[in-house]
């Protein structure tokens, strides 16, 4: 016999996976599933009896316990373990959607002559997407395709939502080295800020690795520099306003896997390495402004 869950019921477990595939296993609280879905703490406490009763959920003992979906819980919405998934990012009009990953691509309407829409399940709190917002999903995992939208509905049952396609993109077989910019200009960590933006625009170019005794220990962009100006440190040293952490990538790996170490690592730019030496960087926007670039807000 086939469970009936509640919406709230529902909401709480796609909360609860989403939650868990986030910390990459460990158990989530109450609180922090309530806050997610914008409940109160009491209800979902409440809830988790029921689901644990059904075989959905676990507790979790101990301080730092919780709960965490069992097996049942992801058969039953049809969705990937997160040992074996690999996440697929969203992104709402320009934002990436750090919460959000997409489980099914689903086309009904494939076969009809004038109408080309998608049914796109995500993983994570969807009540934030609404009708007219633009879509973009991918790259998906095997085929790397890039879906291009207007979101035209929602199915909060289903942790679904409904796009008219504008535009599917599969990405190319391409390397980063044919798409990285080099060759590679950094700039010292002691190096004044003011100084460091006048060589961003002298050179045309959106960020500089950022070395200090031989080492990259950040990354400096013109979204660096805008801040600076607005908290008054244009005098102060580059090391106070980077962000201090490096993604390096091999050269040869494709450009659908810097896209994806982009999202798993939460960076926009990559420091490209050949044999371990580090010879260009790579951006999300260059890569994307190569694969649809009527579709990319240019920012640099």
């Amino acid at each position: 016999m086939e469970l009936e869950l509640t919406q709230i019921q529902k909401d709480i477990l796609y909360a609860l996976i989403t939650i868990y595939k986030n910390k990459g296993g460990g158990s989530v609280k109450g609180e922090e599933i309530a806050e997610l879905i914008n409940r109160n703490p009491g209800t979902v406490r409440n809830q988790m009896q029921a689901l644990r009763s059904l075989g959905l959920v676990e507790g979790v003992p101990g301080p730092k316990g919780g709960y965490r979906p069992t097996s049942k819980a992801y058969e039953l919405l049809s969705i990937t373990k997160f040992e074996e998934a690999v996440r697929v990012p969203v992104v709402v009009n320009d934002e990436p959607q750090e919460n959000l990953s997409a489980e099914e691509i689903d086309f009904p309407t494939l076969s009809h002559p004038t109408i080309c829409q998608a049914r796109i399940r995500i993983i994570g709190n969807i009540k934030k997407i609404n009708p007219n917002d633009k879509i973009i999903v991918g790259p998906t995992p095997v085929n790397e395709l890039l879906v291009y939208g207007k979101v035209i509905g929602r199915d909060d049952t289903n942790n679904t939502v409904v796009v008219d396609i504008e535009k599917i993109v599969a990405l190319p077989k391409d390397r980063v080295r044919e798409h990285m910019s080099t060759p590679l200009y950094t700039v010292s960590a002691d190096e004044i800020v003011e100084k460091a933006a006048k060589r961003l625009a002298e050179k045309g170019i959106y960020c500089l690795p950022v070395v200090k005794d031989n080492e990259l220990v950040g990354v400096f962009t013109l979204d660096h520099v805008a801040k600076a100006v607005e908290e008054g440190k244009l005098k102060s040293k580059v090391k106070e306003v980077m962000r201090p952490k490096v993604v390096s990538v091999e050269k040869d790996i494709s450009i659908g896997e810097a896209l994806r170490i982009m999202n798993d690592e939460d960076v926009r730019i990559l420091v490209v390495k050949d044999g371990g030496k580090a010879v260009g960087v790579i951006t999300d926007q260059k890569i994307l402004k190569q694969i649809a670039p009527e579709h990319i807000r240019v920012e640099y």
